[in-house]
């Protein structure tokens, strides 16, 4: 399927669905489908991101979903963290999408004006640099020590999230999107075009997998996909990312890995590769997986173990050299915003 047909899909379940939901104030795309070009075909580990804006928008999202033959994901905004553009242009994660978005319905207008002066204002490096401190922060929320009686994916999914937000500061550094799956790729294209190769080595080894190989790689997806295939089965309680586990995310959670390792990028892949072993596990817990010597469980301390992650212990100390190595990421950051023309 083309980019502009999923693109119409997409605009005609906002019309047709999305117009009957209580509250609706405005729809718009946002993510990769709003920046490629409408006649190359949609990559098969693609979602088309579908933002619902609402006064009160429901406690957890629709997800991911096939429409038309397209897969869908559908989340929803509070109007009040978009009300106005110093709140959006600050937010890491909503100014890009706001800036790129590519609008549905806006009975209002809003939306329209938002884009304008968001799009206006995006480069200007007072926004560059308060978008990077706000996701330092987040990081630093992120890596502080959890309560130890708490579920080991839990534990690990803070150290995780944390750790690639240095990806994501550079990344916001450079104007580019603050994509999740890719964060790695993407980070690695940004510090090899500034000449610091080394630099994404460094981000690499902060996650645990910069020795690995590709046959490695390929060992632990295969793990994560089977953990899938169980989970995705099982009732999922309230957990928010239930549809992310689903045959219809498939395609992004476990094919997309597989393409970037055969694109070469077997280590930017473990990121999301663990991400996506963790919100199985969460699901394995709530269903009573969780002994000793279960097999998906046991996968997953493979994976860790890998990463260097075998203990408690292991995982403080993760977080704490995560903490550690952030102002180093703030700095590159500052050379990284220096080196872009479009800041102004």
């Amino acid at each position: 399927m083309l980019v502009g047909e999923a693109k119409l899909a997409a605009e005609e379940w906002v019309l047709r669905e999305g117009s009957r939901l209580p509250g609706l104030l405005g729809a718009f795309l946002a993510g990769s489908v709003t920046t490629l070009p409408d006649g190359k075909p949609l990559p098969r580990s693609s979602d088309v991101d579908i933002t619902v804006v609402m006064e009160e928008p429901p406690p957890v999202k629709t997800g991911k979903f096939r429409f038309r033959g397209v897969l869908l994901e559908v989340s929803y905004e509070a109007v009040e963290r978009i009300r106005t553009p110093e709140a959006v242009l600050a937010d890491p994660h909503l100014a890009g999408g706001i800036r790129g978005m590519h609008i549905v319905a806006d009975p209002s207008g809003r939306l329209g004006r938002l884009q304008s002066e968001v799009a206006r204002n995006y480069a200007c490096r007072r926004w560059v640099r308060q978008r990077c401190r706000a996701a330092h922060s987040m990081a630093v929320g992120r890596l502080q020590p959890l309560d130890g009686s708490a579920p080991l994916h839990e534990r690990v999914t803070a150290w995780l999230f944390g750790t690639s937000l240095t990806a994501l500061i550079l990344l916001l550094a450079g104007l580019r999107p603050p994509t999740v799956r890719r964060r790695y790729v993407v980070v690695r294209d940004v510090l090899h075009e500034y000449g610091r190769p080394d630099f994404h080595e460094a981000l690499l080894q902060l996650l645990g997998c910069s020795d690995w190989s590709r046959s490695q790689a390929e060992r632990h997806l295969d793990a994560v996909a089977n953990a899938f295939d169980r989970a995705k089965c099982l009732p999922k309680g309230d957990f928010p990312f239930a549809a992310d586990i689903s045959d219809a995310a498939r395609p992004v959670a476990i094919d997309g890995s597989r393409d970037l390792i055969e694109q070469g990028f077997h280590r930017e892949a473990v990121f999301w590769m663990v991400a996506t072993f963790l919100r199985c596990q969460w699901i394995l817990h709530y269903n009573g997986f969780n002994e000793s010597g279960d097999r998906h469980r046991e996968g997953l301390l493979s994976m860790l173990g890998d990463l260097g992650i075998s203990a408690s212990a292991d995982l403080e100390a993760r977080c704490r050299h995560a903490l550690a190595f952030l102002p180093r990421v703030m700095k590159m950051g500052d050379a990284v915003m220096a080196a872009t023309p479009e800041i102004e």
